[in-house]
């Protein structure tokens, strides 16, 4: 049986496993330490651990005077706050100058669940993407949040590491790929390529095997970069598949699917759709049941392939 856990969790054992190899690792968060489960590497590293406090604007600003003099800090708040209330210094502090920071932002997306949509970052991926040097992860499972945490280490330059809140199963194993830049064809197919991020990707094969029930034959791609995006492999699946549906738990602005749909045009004759939040914020609520109203299922994910499958 695959192991559950919150890639927060993976995040905080990650980092900790990092600080032992690499003692220039330091990690920095805003007083969220044990709901971003930094505080696992505060107790294991409490010299090398530090709480600005409410004052994410001048983490930001620290991590960058930690990467000038030689470390590698592990910047820690929620998404919102992170990617949403500091992006002027990220922007400018951080990326301008190609500063080698880390950003673990937790509490992503509609699974943050009953925090309601004030807290519900689903515009993170677009704000990080259109900035200049940030690579971003979005890890889909435990194991992929500890690789994450380890490729970005081998970055030179900003990195956002998307980390979610939801206890999950594990769906990848040790040897299962993760080079940044590159997406992993999880399951092939001829009729329709679903291309997911996250945690869309169970629900992307679940919708494989219900079209499979139905003899169509669906591949499942898991984008767990964004930034940079795997072109080749998004021509490759288009050109070959005919059909290509994205699906992201975030807005269908500016995300995976955007940037897929960058791809495609004048590049590609295949049918396109997206699944993700259309322009909306979220609200509180279970994250299943909310993922269900924001038709982030893996039947809408089925549905929206047939609908392409039939136009081709």
């Amino acid at each position: 049986m695959s192991e559950k856990k919150s890639l927060r969790v993976a995040y905080g054992e990650a980092l900790v496993e990092l600080g032992k190899k690499n003692d220039k690792v330091v990690v920095l968060d805003s007083d969220l330490a044990h709901a971003t489960m930094t505080s696992t590497f505060a107790k294991e590293f409490p010299d090398r651990f530090f709480n600005f406090g409410i004052a994410e604007a001048n983490m930001v600003c620290a991590a960058a005077g930690f990467a000038n003099a030689g470390l590698l800090p592990y910047f820690s708040t929620f998404a919102l706050f992170g990617a949403g209330r500091a992006y002027e210094m990220i922007r400018n502090s951080i990326a301008y100058i190609n500063a080698n920071v880390k950003f673990g932002l937790s509490h992503s997306g509609l699974s943050v669940g009953e925090d309601g949509g004030s807290h519900q970052s689903i515009e993170d991926l677009a704000l990080m993407r259109v900035v200049p040097n940030m690579t971003i992860l979005v890890p889909c499972d435990p194991l992929e949040t500890k690789k994450a945490v380890f490729a970005a280490a081998e970055i030179d330059g900003p990195v956002y590491i998307r980390v979610a809140r939801p206890i999950v199963d594990t769906i990848t194993d040790a040897d299962t790929p993760f080079i940044p830049g590159k997406a992993n064809v999880m399951r092939d197919g001829s009729d329709v390529c679903i291309m997911a991020t996250g945690l869309m990707i169970p629900y992307a094969l679940a919708a494989a095997e219900q079209l499979a029930a139905r003899n169509i034959s669906a591949a499942v791609v898991n984008f767990h970069t964004i930034k940079p995006i795997d072109e080749e492999c998004i021509l490759r699946m288009a050109n070959k598949c005919g059909a290509v549906v994205t699906a992201e738990e975030h807005s269908i602005i500016g995300g995976l699917g955007s940037a897929v749909a960058e791809v495609l045009a004048g590049n590609s004759t295949a049918k396109f759709a997206r699944v993700g939040i259309r322009d909306k914020f979220g609200k509180s609520g279970k994250p299943e049941h909310l993922f269900a109203e924001y038709g982030l299922t893996a039947e809408n994910i089925a549905e929206h392939c047939l609908e392409l499958i039939a136009k081709k």
